[in-house]
């Protein structure tokens, strides 16, 4: 199971996802470009002590990510505010990577049409969105659950 964040706009919801990462030995990839500098001082402070704990893979942008993933497989699951399934309808497999969009604007088109599938977290019809940590939380942990951890 892998965590990956496309483009993320926010260097404090990187140190989140690094920390989620750590406590559950799950790797954690970023497609670039992020809205902030990732240097390794910029990890340092958003991720305190977890980013030693955390295997961060980075792609240079998201044709780089396809072609790797292409070769490593695994099924690419969306997790998306646009998507009708929701992630407890769903059967997660250890391999699936969850992929989760910018904060600012999600993913474009061709990310959601290059997805195996696509999800969403059922949140109240009143609520827009959940931070991107939360949802990788919530999401990460059923599909954890379901597999066996």
């Amino acid at each position: 199971m892998k965590i990956v964040l496309y483009q993320p706009d926010i260097a404090q919801n990187l140190g989140a996802a690094m920390r989620l990462c750590a406590c559950f030995e799950v790797s954690l990839a970023v497609i670039e470009p992020c809205g902030f500098p990732l240097t390794a001082k910029a990890l340092r402070r958003t991720a305190m002590d977890y980013a030693a704990n955390t295997e961060l893979i980075r792609y240079k942008n998201w044709s780089d990510f396809i072609d790797k993933q292409n070769v490593m497989g695994g099924r690419v699951i969306l997790l998306s505010t646009k998507a009708s399934t929701p992630i407890t309808d769903f059967k997660f497999r250890e391999s699936d990577i969850l992929l989760f969009g910018r904060e600012s604007a999600g993913v474009p088109d061709e990310v959601h049409a290059a997805s195996h599938e696509r999800l969403h977290i059922p949140i109240s019809k009143n609520a827009r969105s959940l931070n991107l940590v939360s949802s990788a939380s919530i999401a990460l942990f059923e599909a954890l659950r379901q597999t066996g951890f």
